[in-house]
């Protein structure tokens, strides 16, 4: 059996580290760059998301050791949008309450981008497009849900795979893509990247 070719996960995300785990694939190393994540102006929720993977593998690639030319460099990007409107990470709790209140009992979308690096430089790219409902919020709701503190970090303040799953209605796609890492499409991409995933 040929060797499994070497995989950098160009992240720190610990979801995305447990969702790549479910594929059977072990990351060789976890080196997440540090890039500037601010939409263009009037750039649209999908070019931003896609964007933010691809150059989130390059940089990871940038900071490779001399010796590291067989690597593969995997970067995921998670974007939540309103209409064509890019919600936030939430750094702070009332950027997160403004998310909530902008998304109760309407429906937005999660696009779940991944990027895949080889070492000859070829690019390989997916994107997932999730559809998410929230029942309507009270403002109890709210308010009990930014007191648990998982919305710290969060596009659009939430984070699916905790509390908030209970306050969501409805669900169109990937649920993995949602929390951070669409397994479908990154199972693609490292299959048609010489990567032995049943």
């Amino acid at each position: 059996m040929p060797d499994t070719p070497a995989l950098v996960l160009a992240s720190a995300s610990p979801r995305r580290r447990e969702l790549i785990a479910r594929l059977g694939i072990a990351p060789t190393a976890i080196r997440a760059a540090d890039i500037d994540e601010t939409p263009h102006p009037r750039e649209a929720p999908r070019a931003y998301a896609r964007r933010m993977a691809r150059e989130k593998a390059l940089a990871a690639r940038a900071l490779a050791p001399s010796a590291a030319t067989a690597e593969h460099v995997l970067a995921g990007d998670t974007v939540v949008a309103c209409g064509l409107r890019i919600l936030p990470k939430a750094e702070d709790e009332a950027t997160a309450r403004r998310c909530l209140e902008l998304l109760t009992g309407r429906r937005h979308k999660v696009l779940s981008a991944v990027a895949l690096l080889s070492p000859d430089g070829t690019l390989r790219e997916r994107l997932s497009e999730t559809i998410v409902r929230f029942k309507p919020l009270s403002a109890q709701e709210i308010a009990d849900y930014l007191a648990g503190g998982e919305w710290h970090g969060k596009a659009g303040g939430y984070a699916i795979q905790g509390h908030a799953e209970a306050l969501i209605a409805w669900i169109g796609g990937s649920h993995s893509g949602v929390v951070g890492l669409p397994l479908y499409e990154t199972r693609a991409l490292l299959r048609a990247a010489g990567f032995a995933i049943p």
